[in-house]
């Protein structure tokens, strides 16, 4: 008898509370719980407190749908991500969630399975059945629809990419920009013999790090060697790195991450090499502070925080009559440590 007054007692809790009850409760209107629940203005202070003291005890939650249908936005907006722990999309996130607060919005975050070729199709299609005003796709990895997308009207749609595109407003970090700075940065300082470590070969960042490598390369009339390729860990840069210490002409080694960066100072300093004195190497990405003490990897630091927020404010600009989409790199910081040495 106990057990089904509780499973009873359950079932009316979850009952949605309607307007009228709330009114009945506070001993005001449906009109007055309306601006409450919608946070509309000409209520008094002791009577928002009221009605809001009732919907706490009744367990009232607004009709969003109803909401939606009246102001024709759900304020939220759709986040597909293909690898969450991939680096730098955590603190992607972070960015979006910020700015989403600061806008009043919610996300809604869609991890896509890595058992199928990536398609924007496919994720936009996902999104548009959930209630979401603008969708943010993630595409370290290329898709493989990326040039013959078409969003759909109704959802404003931005791509994390460094690839323009035709239709939707793309925002990255700029990794074919954060090229230049290294090779400035080495160029500078005498080095002419600069060897490439890369990523996998279907990363989009890595792939842009390299094109520009080899770009400031040619820019300068400089030698262009054939570059190694690991796979972002610290064990395939070692492997990388036995092979550059047998180079008897390198002077530096730019590494498309510090984690590879890390493995190739290992490599060499076992080869009986010195870093910087015989060989200099330089990262990407600053992503060792929380991990090694004294970290002296010179690298590119990426804001992310701002790539995160970039694509979230055109996310909800995209909403708007006459939107234009556009293409937003975010420069890099090139912060200089101990792993250079100057050969002027």
């Amino acid at each position: 008898m106990a057990r089904k007054q509780r499973e009873d007692s359950g079932a009316q809790a979850r009952q949605r509370v309607s307007m009228s009850e709330v009114a009945k409760a506070a001993g005001v209107s449906q009109q007055t719980v309306s601006r409450v629940a919608n946070g509309l203005p000409n209520v008094s202070d002791d009577t928002r407190k009221r009605v809001q003291d009732a919907m706490a005890r009744l367990g009232f939650r607004p009709n969003f749908a109803g909401r939606s249908l009246r102001s024709g936005r759900y304020r939220s907006v759709g986040l597909c991500v293909y690898d969450i722990q991939e680096f730098g999309n955590l603190s992607t996130l972070e960015g979006i969630m910020s700015a989403a607060r600061e806008h009043d919005y919610a996300i809604t975050m869609v991890e896509m399975p890595d058992d199928a070729p990536i398609s924007l199709t496919r994720a936009s299609q996902q999104m548009a059945q959930l209630p979401v005003d603008a969708m943010i796709a993630s595409m370290s990895i290329k898709a493989v629809d990326f040039h013959s997308f078409v969003p759909s009207p109704a959802l404003s749609t931005v791509i994390l990419s460094m690839y323009a595109h035709p239709l939707c407003t793309t925002v990255d970090s700029d990794q074919y920009g954060c090229s230049k700075l290294v090779m400035d940065y080495l160029i500078g300082r005498g080095h002419r013999q600069i060897r490439f470590v890369a990523g996998p070969s279907f990363s989009v960042d890595s792939n842009f790090r390299q094109r520009g490598w080899l770009d400031e390369l040619r820019l300068h009339g400089l030698d262009q060697v054939e570059p190694l390729r690991g796979d972002w860990t610290a064990d395939s840069g070692y492997e990388a790195g036995t092979h550059l210490a047998k180079d008897p002409d390198v002077t530096a080694v730019y590494v498309a991450n510090d984690q590879m960066a890390l493995g190739v100072i290992a490599a060499l300093c076992d080869a009986g090499k010195s870093v910087p004195a015989d060989v200099s190497v330089v990262g990407v990405d600053d992503s060792l502070g929380a991990t090694i003490p004294h970290n002296e990897l010179t690298t590119v630091r990426f804001d992310l925080l701002e790539r995160g927020r970039s694509a979230f404010e055109q996310a909800i600009l995209g909403m708007e009559p006459g939107y234009t989409p556009c293409e937003i790199r975010v420069p890099g910081q090139l912060v200089e440590r101990f792993t250079v040495a100057d050969l002027r």
